[in-house]
């Protein structure tokens, strides 16, 4: 059941859950593709970074082909786990991870690239294994990119619509983002709802990014000692 409070609680819920995720493999796959070099590693750099440059729509065609009930995807996870993704909290997730990776991907790409190797060769001359290494001198060295690439995208997970509209739908009570619940307010004409949604999702974009640039400026200081 659909409560005045439910959009903003979906919306905060189904960023929360994808920016998890996609800080973990964002992470991962960063400093894999930052130390390795393949074959083909071009390549697969654009394909992560596909969904920066497609329309949304797009986006959500396509996870509508794979997720949806005759997809490779959809239909291979309701045989197996009774599991249904369109129409779904799980399709919003999904769609706002597909969104939202890439500015996590390329924040981390460019924290990882930006770390002295010097610091980790001298660590692995004292005998650091590369767990430790990755532990004690990497991640410290790159947080503050990783953090700004987990923040981005928590706001992009926010403000997503397209891929989610196409993907999850609109259920009240269930897919109801705010977004998407702008959306149909508007379809409505119900212009106070929408008003309302705007600019709760407005303060949220501004108070997330507003905290990263105060953040950033704050360490900034602490490094170069300037008051």
């Amino acid at each position: 059941m659909s409560t005045p409070v439910t959009p903003l609680l979906l919306s905060l819920q189904v960023a929360a859950i994808s920016t998890s995720i996609v800080f973990l493999f964002g992470l991962l796959l960063a400093r894999l593709m930052t130390r390795r070099h393949f074959f083909g590693k071009h390549l697969l750099e654009s394909f992560f970074l596909l969904p920066l440059v497609l329309p949304p729509t797009v986006v959500g065609f396509g996870l509508l082909f794979l997720f949806g009930k005759n997809g490779f995807l959809g239909k291979w996870l309701e045989e197996w786990f009774g599991v249904t993704v369109v129409f779904s909290l799980a399709g919003a997730v999904i769609a706002s991870i597909v969104v939202s990776f890439p500015l996590m991907y390329q924040s981390a790409v460019a924290a990882f690239s930006g770390v002295d190797r010097r610091l980790e060769d001298a660590a692995r001359t004292m005998g650091a294994s590369e767990w430790r290494l990755f532990w004690t001198v990497s991640l410290p060295l790159a947080w503050p990119g990783l953090l700004a690439g987990f923040v981005l995208s928590f706001a992009r997970g926010l403000g997503e619509f397209g891929a989610t509209l196409m993907l999850a739908g609109y259920i009240p009570g269930k897919t109801d983002t705010i977004p998407v619940a702008i959306y149909f307010a508007v379809e409505a004409g119900q212009t106070d709802t929408a008003l309302f949604w705007v600019v709760i999702i407005v303060a949220l974009g501004i108070g997330t990014t507003y905290w990263l640039n105060w953040w950033s400026r704050r360490n900034m200081r602490r490094y170069t000692n300037n008051p």
